[in-house]
């Protein structure tokens, strides 16, 4: 296992994070086989784990603050805030209110007095940044974490994220996590150069692009009744015209996996290791198997002539797809934004 330093927080991970979305109910939901999984990874070398107080409604945390009793002061622990918690007003969001209920909660479910790296889940248009960044300055002043950073933020918003803790004279975003794959290369565009201009570590989500890129989808046997394609039947329907340039790069992609005498899931692991702006890529596994498919990827370095032929497959720079489908920015999301009021359109 290798390791680098996250961002300019001085902290050593391993350029391999283990995901643990889909550890609970809403993937498995055996908490002794998560834990083995935890366990397994540390033992490949691995000391970033990643999670969230909204993975499978904070079971996701609680799974792994018990499997790191013995193992927290080797072990680089990051989790996020900002989906709603719960039911009611005010459970969710950016503001400093909810902010600190949600640290202390994802305290007690990971079982630990600090946490490494605690990110700002999603923007938050009805909060001003600046309130988000003083809140986690306290956090860090506090003890209660030790570096914060952003998740699936647009380049705009981290460049103004950045002037704004400079205005304010205080620590900006460390990191940002992005979504990133060989089918969903939008991030090359702006994200990445961004991140290596403020020396932002670059945490990489969804490589096998939720499972597309498992090795087990091929166009004629996908299977839509179980598993990823279940839960998102629409990313995986080759009959959507949509999904057909995923399926084209598809079989290209596996075909060059095999030209190399590799899989495809190795591949599209280290394909995200190529990039100099990527710290860690981070696996999501369910299952053991899942997980020692990817750690194959640790093992696997890409030369240029590999590089060039996965740029002739799909364009750097490129979404197949639209790689995150848990949030859209207001400005697309509510079409009032979008158009004029019914009096102001009657008077043109």
């Amino acid at each position: 296992m290798r390791y680098r330093v996250l961002g300019r927080t001085g902290i050593d991970v391993s350029t391999y994070c283990l995901g643990t979305m889909m550890l609970g109910s809403v993937g498995n939901p055996d908490h002794d086989d998560c834990t083995r999984i935890i366990h397994h990874a540390l033992d490949h070398g691995i000391n970033f784990i990643d999670t969230a107080d909204m993975y499978s409604a904070g079971e996701s945390e609680t799974i792994v603050g018990k499997a790191l009793q013995h193992h927290r002061d080797d072990v680089i622990l990051a989790t996020k805030v900002h989906f709603p918690m719960g039911e009611g007003r005010n459970r969710g969001g950016n503001n400093r209110r909810w902010i600190l209920t949600a640290v202390h909660d994802s305290l007690r479910r990971l079982q630990t007095d600090w946490i490494d790296l605690y990110q700002i889940h999603r923007p938050d248009h009805t909060t001003d940044i600046a309130e988000t960044l003083a809140t986690l300055d306290d956090l860090v002043r506090a003890g209660k974490i030790r570096a914060y950073g952003c998740s699936t933020f647009p380049a705009e918003e981290i460049v103004e994220a950045h002037h704004t803790a400079h205005q304010r004279g205080i620590s900006p975003f460390r990191t940002e996590q992005p979504p990133y794959s060989l089918l969903a290369r939008g991030i090359e565009a702006d994200i990445l150069p961004v991140a290596q201009r403020y020396g932002m570590g670059v945490l990489t989500w969804s490589p096998l692009a939720s499972g597309f890129l498992s090795g087990h989808i091929r166009r004629d046997t996908v299977d839509l009744t179980t598993g990823r394609a279940a839960l998102t039947p629409h990313r995986f329907d080759p009959t959507t015209p949509g999904n057909h340039a995923k399926y084209a790069a598809l079989e290209q992609l596996t075909a060059l996996a095999a030209d190399l005498g590799t899989t495809l899931p190795a591949l599209a692991v280290a394909f995200t290791q190529a990039h100099p702006a990527v710290t860690a890529t981070i696996l999501g596994p369910r299952t053991m198997a899942q997980l020692d498919a990817a750690l194959k990827g640790a093992e696997l370095a890409l030369d240029d002539a590999t590089l060039d032929r996965i740029d002739e497959i799909v364009a750097p720079g490129t979404d197949l797809y639209r790689p995150d489908g848990a949030w859209q920015p207001p400005a697309l999301a509510d079409r009032r934004l979008r158009r004029r009021p019914h009096d102001e359109r009657a008077a043109a």
